[in-house]
């Protein structure tokens, strides 16, 4: 079992800045690729960006690409360093933790954290 709980959400203005973080817990934690992904209102729940075991490799959705930075530390906790932010990133965003890496379907997921961006 993996437990996921994500924070950092909050009302920013566009162009400004926010860090989430999701806390993995759990034996094997530290096993899994973690990802984030958002879900805007009427929307489905998109991916956003993604990182491995160990942090080598990150993936992100084009959308995103260049304003957002996904990273790890030793102790299990995943970040999304957000940048330039826009209005249309207004989203509640979950943390995804998956074994095989590929979020087809991921094993774990947080309750999510909402973040909107006002223009």
């Amino acid at each position: 079992q993996v437990q996921l709980v994500e924070s950092g959400g909050g009302l920013v203005q566009a162009g400004g800045s926010l860090r989430l973080s999701c806390a993995a817990s759990g034996r094997t934690a530290s096993s899994y690729a973690m990802g984030w992904f958002r879900q805007a209102p009427g929307e489905e729940r998109k991916f956003v960006a993604r990182i491995n075991w160990n942090g080598s490799r990150t993936f992100y959705a084009d959308s995103v690409k260049g304003r957002f930075t996904i990273s790890r530390d030793n102790q299990n906790t995943v970040y999304l360093q957000m940048n330039s932010l826009k209005p249309e990133d207004t989203a509640v965003y979950y943390c995804a933790a998956d074994i095989e890496g590929t979020f087809r379907r991921a094993d774990y997921w947080g309750r999510g954290t909402r973040v909107t961006v006002s223009s």
